[in-house]
């Protein structure tokens, strides 16, 4: 079996898992727990399957907590920090676009913070802007919203290249915010540009590809990952899936499994991994016991790896170049199983 590419697993999958029906949580236990014994509980159950861990800074990981969290962790890493705002009341309207400048200036203090912790433990920083954004078309100012969000995606920026730190962006296209104001793909890209228009090296900035957002608005992933990588954007991946209308962050494969398989796919042709990246999980197993949800997410993923490896690429590249959808479905379900005996035995049938 080829060498398999290292992984990360969110944290968060272990919390209570509220939704607005259930706000304790289908987990309520999980709300006695500190940030510590979560930590050991999902260490424990993962046991060798996961290489490092992910968390919300300041929310889950912070000054307070790191040095007992990493202790927990023993030899498994923090492979990104990501910024937790979002969930904080106070920017109900937003952190960088929030339009009290106190707030706004406190959120861009407590996000540079969590650079330096991220300079400091070597780890990434993720952005997924969720609150940055509005719920009604009368209700924002769009020019001043825009300048304020670049502005602080700007500051952020430079001060993570300052610190050494690769920052990566992840879109949404709602929840909280009902209309995120970085909710596509394209819209990043874009974003990424108006920074670099003011003057802020991006050569540190990449895209962390979250399945169902990208799923949610009808982008393929395995398209949209060649795009990346062509960009040189293509820097982290959170791996789950759904039903394509909300972020149900379920099991990966659990649906949309060919575009997952051909996600696989090209994930290899490109070398993903080759540099350091690695599969991440971002999983919420509301109703599903928290860490046999996460242990098949990653045995999941890594068959799918493992099929996806053993599709002729000669054969799938040749119909792919005479744009052959049928001789395309036919190497892909040989690899899957679908053979001659398997044909022969339905014409005797």
């Amino acid at each position: 079996m080829a060498e398999r590419i290292k992984n990360s697993v969110g944290i968060w999958a272990f919390g209570s898992n509220a939704t607005r029906f259930v706000p304790g949580g289908y987990h309520p236990a999980a709300n006695e727990e500190s940030m510590e014994q979560r930590t050991e509980r999902a260490v424990s159950g993962l046991g060798d399957l996961v290489d490092g861990f992910e968390y919300h800074y300041p929310t889950e990981i912070n000054e307070r907590n790191l040095a007992p969290i990493q202790r927990l962790l023993g030899p498994k890493d923090i492979f990104c920090l990501a910024l937790g705002l979002f969930s904080v009341p106070d920017y109900a309207l937003g952190s960088l676009i929030n339009p009290d400048r106190a707030l706004r200036r406190r959120a861009l203090d407590t996000a540079k913070a969590g650079i330096d912790m991220a300079a400091q433990i070597k780890a990434h920083f993720i952005i997924w802007p969720g609150a940055e954004g509005y719920n009604y078309p009368f209700q924002a100012d769009y020019r001043q919203m825009w300048d304020d969000f670049i502005d602080g995606m700007a500051q952020l920026v430079a001060h993570a290249n300052d610190k050494g730190v690769k920052v990566l962006l992840e879109h949404k296209n709602s929840e909280p915010a009902m209309r995120i104001l970085m909710r596509d793909l394209g819209m990043t890209m874009w974003l990424i540009r108006k920074v670099a228009d003011r003057g802020v090296d991006t050569s540190n900035v990449q895209v962390n590809m979250d399945w169902q957002h990208l799923i949610m608005n009808g982008e393929n992933l395995p398209e949209y990952a060649m795009l990346l990588h062509q960009e040189g954007l293509l820097g982290h991946q959170h791996g789950n899936s759904g039903w394509g209308q909300f972020d149900d962050d379920n099991m990966v494969g659990a649906s949309f499994f060919m575009q997952t398989l051909a996600l696989a796919k090209t994930l290899q042709e490109v070398g993903y991994g080759s540099h350091g990246e690695r599969i991440g999980y971002d999983l919420f197993p509301y109703t599903e016991d928290q860490v046999a949800a996460v242990r098949q997410s990653i045995i999941q993923w890594e068959f799918i790896d493992h099929l996806a490896r053993k599709i002729d690429s000669a054969a799938l590249q040749h119909a792919q170049s005479r744009r052959d959808a049928v001789g395309a479905y036919r190497v892909v379900y040989e690899a899957l199983g679908l053979n001659q005996q398997f044909i022969e035995g339905l014409r005797k049938g």
